[in-house]
């Protein structure tokens, strides 16, 4: 192979790479820059919701924004993030469940393809259309048998459709949520 075949084999590598990460590009907000409609769409849902943390994304040129709740139903509590659009159109809500719960195509699917695998966490992932959630996926973080963090979605009929190792960034980052969680819950006690 040519140097210049070489050299630019690489550089359009290198274009394709910059174009997929500029492609999707995901910012921490202040909940209190939120649009009022994003806000009003959350309460309108889920009226005594807690907005715990909020994201601005924007993919394909289009902004989304993916907020965190916390809301009780009973004497029990659950986190959602939920992704709207600007104007207030809920699009997906994901939940997080007890590994436990998965359906049974979902836990045997994961089993199959990560047979040592320890379950970690999970969500359900329900896509809005009409303003009816529906159950499209589960994401769930495992830790294979060598050691590797892994997140798998995969469909309610258990078909895995994707997979994402988690690098250490990522795990530093659900780290340092998962504690500020835990003190919120504390200073509610």
């Amino acid at each position: 192979m040519s140097m210049t075949k070489w050299l630019s084999g690489t550089v359009v590598l290198g274009a394709s790479l910059f174009a997929n990460i500029a492609y999707c590009e995901e910012t921490k907000i202040d909940v209190k820059d939120l649009p009022k409609a994003v806000v009003d769409a959350i309460h309108a849902k889920y009226p005594k919701a807690e907005i715990e943390g909020a994201e601005k994304e924007t993919e394909d040129g289009k902004t989304i924004y993916e907020v965190e709740i916390e809301y009780e139903v009973g004497d029990k509590e659950h986190e959602l993030e939920i992704s709207l659009t600007p104007e207030g159109k809920i699009l997906e809500i994901e939940k997080e469940i007890d590994v436990k719960d998965l359906p049974k195509a979902v836990a045997e699917a994961i089993a199959k393809k990560f047979p040592k695998a320890t379950l970690k966490e999970a969500e359900e992932v329900s896509k809005v259309a009409d303003g009816k959630d529906v159950v499209d996926s589960y994401e769930v973080t495992l830790v294979t048998a060598d050691k590797k963090t892994i997140e798998v979605t995969v469909t309610a009929a258990g078909k895995i459709t994707e997979e994402e190792e988690k690098k250490d960034d990522d795990k530093k980052e659900d780290k340092k949520d998962e504690k500020k969680k835990e003190e919120k819950k504390a200073e509610k006690k």
